[in-house]
């Protein structure tokens, strides 16, 4: 498929992706306060290992205002599995005091408000919203920085010019599922040392791959 243009590769990459990541976000949840906390706690670490500690955590803190006054201690053996429990509990407990403080103990529903809290920066406001809320967001990380520049649908590595590319060339309504894709893709398949090209859905369009397959001709 060659002399494809950025928009082409982009919408084949939303419709190839659906066909593997059915599900846009593996992150269980019952609400906003839940998926915002849960998205915070699976930083560097798996969907699965947020899912192991999350029932129990919320049971034990079903809201802000709980979560807010919980002792650091007892949060930190919950989410242990995570990893850097230590940072993840006081960051969850700052960011469940800050929404009881400036929103009522309510998840706000806009990225200017969202970003204001402990822990959530653009990428997490953005699987929020697009989850949460059904909000359209293009959510951006490191994941899917290097698959947006294989793919050709971006030279740049600041995260908001890239989501700012991206969403010009995909309908806003694949915007979230799209991001969250990539992400599982950049983790299963596109891999950042290693490629397995070969079994990649995307193998016959991405520049990238291309490029792997001449140099190793």
């Amino acid at each position: 498929m060659k002399g494809l243009r950025a928009k082409d590769r982009a919408l084949l990459t939303v419709e190839r992706l659906r066909g593997i990541y059915p599900a846009v976000s593996e992150l269980s949840h019952d609400n906003p306060f839940q998926m915002l906390i849960a998205t915070i706690l699976s930083a560097q670490t798996t969907d699965r290992s947020v899912n192991s500690v999350t029932p129990r955590l919320f049971a034990a803190y079903p809201n802000a205002d709980a979560l807010a006054h919980a002792d650091p201690t007892q949060v930190e053996a919950m989410i242990k599995p995570t990893g850097f429990f230590h940072v993840k509990a006081k960051t969850i407990i700052a960011c469940a005091r800050a929404l009881v403080e400036h929103f009522g103990g309510t998840v706000p529903n806009g990225i200017e408000e969202l970003v204001t809290l402990p822990g959530v920066g653009r990428k997490t406001a953005n699987v929020v919203l697009g989850v949460a809320f059904g909000i359209p967001g293009f959510a951006v990380d490191t994941h899917v920085t290097r698959l947006t520049r294989r793919l050709g649908l971006t030279k740049s590595l600041d995260p908001v010019k890239i989501e700012s590319e991206v969403v010009r060339v995909v309908p806003p309504e694949e915007w979230t599922a799209l991001g969250l894709r990539l992400i599982l893709h950049g983790r299963r398949v596109c891999v950042a040392r290693a490629p397995r090209c070969p079994e990649c859905v995307l193998n016959d369009f991405c520049p990238s791959s291309t490029i792997r397959r001449r140099a190793k001709r």
